[in-house]
């Protein structure tokens, strides 16, 4: 759907752009090369057609870009709630991380497919973190990301 709109978008903006193209100009330079185009369309009636044809391509690129500027901004409101919920999930693993060892962890959270729904089984969870001994340790311990900006 959204491919035929990007399309159909193009399609109506290289059709306005030759329309506009199309019409005589009012004097300056039309003039210099040799007469008039009106006659191609017959004697009055092509200010009249090609206006009419300028007013309906303008008002379709503006409907379909409206259109399409919603269909794309409408994807973000999923993304929100997605990070939301990673955002959630990871200040409650750093809260029990804090508790300590012997604190009980949270449930895990349920897998969601791409439609947003649950399956209905646990996701599974994380394996520990075991330091090994003789490894390097990092010299400046790794900054927490900030959590997103609220609106």
């Amino acid at each position: 759907m959204v491919t035929f709109l990007y399309i159909l978008y193009s399609l109506i903006c290289i059709f306005l752009i030759l329309v506009v193209l199309l019409q005589a100009g009012r004097g300056g330079m039309g003039s210099a090369f040799g007469g008039s185009s009106q006659t191609v369309f017959g004697g009055s009636g092509a200010g009249n057609f090609l206006t009419k044809l300028t007013v309906i391509s303008a008002a379709l690129f503006m409907l379909l870009s409206a259109t399409l500027t919603y269909v794309s901004s409408s994807g973000e409101k999923s993304l929100e709630k997605a990070s939301e919920k990673v955002r959630m999930r990871e200040e409650a693993r750093t809260a029990a991380s804090k508790k300590g060892a012997g604190a009980k962890a949270p449930p895990p959270a349920e897998q969601s497919t791409p439609e947003g729904t649950t399956t209905g089984t646990p996701a599974p969870a994380p394996a520990p973190v075991v330091p090994v001994e003789g490894a390097a340790k990092p010299a400046v311990p790794a900054a927490p990301s900030p959590a997103p900006a609220q609106p």
